[in-house]
């Protein structure tokens, strides 16, 4: 199958991206980056998909768009820009190719926990962020599209440089704070169950429509960091802060950071996806995509 990756220089685009070559796939990887993305059996390009120059396109069957702005204090209109008109780019890029698109599980309400969500919960009225906000108008550019959606939870694994590398960076003085003490239940999502996924998806007989995509079973966050820290080498106790009174000082430092210009050092939508619950019914894709994920494994996270 011919492929187009959009984001391929990025943790997410660059696993999708190889894997698919890796399975024999004829794979033209775009990014913003030059030289993000190698290898020996394919081609990469450099391509913003909102600049006013457009790289020659190959013919492809399907593309799957995977470039996003994945920042929860980034400026509106700059993720506009990327996540919803950038997606809006690639439909019109490619109109008659299979889309698959990488959505995120933030579209659902962040400001509830989530628990057993499907992908036909009432759609969010309210965001936390400009990424939240921005991935559900992405999601919207393909409602006339062939387009299987995928919307993973907090993805993990070789390569990741958002999640864990956050997680280590917190820690400070042999102590991590995690609102609610990380006794919320998560189901994250492995990059290679994500890769799994976006292989059922490129199936010609994959029905159309959007779907959770996470590990097998949830698991409250505390452990998840806890073994990764151990794995790591690195000596941290976890301590907590009341959910609520975390998602009150986020609010407050939010307020001090639009006055400074600054990045504030806490968000509410940091704190809504670490205190609450966020958890997915991964039936949709399992009867209808075939997906088979494993359970949430931080096997060789002393290397990642």
């Amino acid at each position: 199958m011919r492929v187009a990756v959009t984001g391929a220089s990025g943790f997410i685009g660059g696993a999708v991206a190889t894997a698919l070559a890796d399975d024999g796939h004829e794979v033209t990887g775009y990014g913003r980056t030059p030289a993000g993305w190698r290898h020996p059996a394919c081609r990469y390009a450099v391509w913003d998909l909102t600049g006013p120059a457009r790289p020659d396109l190959a013919p492809v069957d399907a593309v799957v768009h995977c470039a996003a702005l994945a920042d929860d204090w980034a400026p509106y209109a700059e993720a506009l820009r990327v996540n919803r008109d950038g997606t809006r780019a690639v439909v019109r890029a490619f109109p008659r190719a299979r889309i698959v698109h990488l959505s995120s599980s933030s579209v659902y309400d962040g400001f509830a926990p989530s628990v057993r969500v499907r992908e036909d919960a009432a759609p969010a009225t309210r965001f936390l962020s400009s990424y939240s906000a921005t991935k559900a108008l992405a999601e919207a550019e393909l409602d006339d599209a062939d387009a299987v959606i995928l919307r993973p939870h907090a993805v993990y694994g070789p390569g990741d440089t958002t999640l864990l590398p956050r997680i280590l960076g917190a820690v400070r003085r042999g102590r991590l704070v995690l609102p609610g003490g990380g006794r919320a239940l998560h189901q994250l999502t492995h990059v290679d169950h994500l890769v799994d996924a976006v292989r059922l998806a490129l199936a010609p007989t994959a029905p159309a429509g959007a779907y959770n995509i996470a590990d097998a079973s949830p698991r409250p966050l505390s452990t998840v960091i806890d073994e990764f820290l151990r794995r790591r080498g690195v000596e941290a106790r976890i301590t907590g802060i009341p959910t609520r009174a975390a998602f009150a000082l986020a609010g407050t430092l939010e307020s001090a950071a639009r006055a400074t210009g600054r990045r504030p050092r806490l968000t509410r939508y940091a704190v809504s996806q670490l205190g609450m619950e966020r958890t997915y019914d991964l039936e949709a894709a399992r009867t209808r995509l075939g997906y088979r994920p494993g359970e949430t494994s931080l096997e060789g996270a002393e290397h990642w």
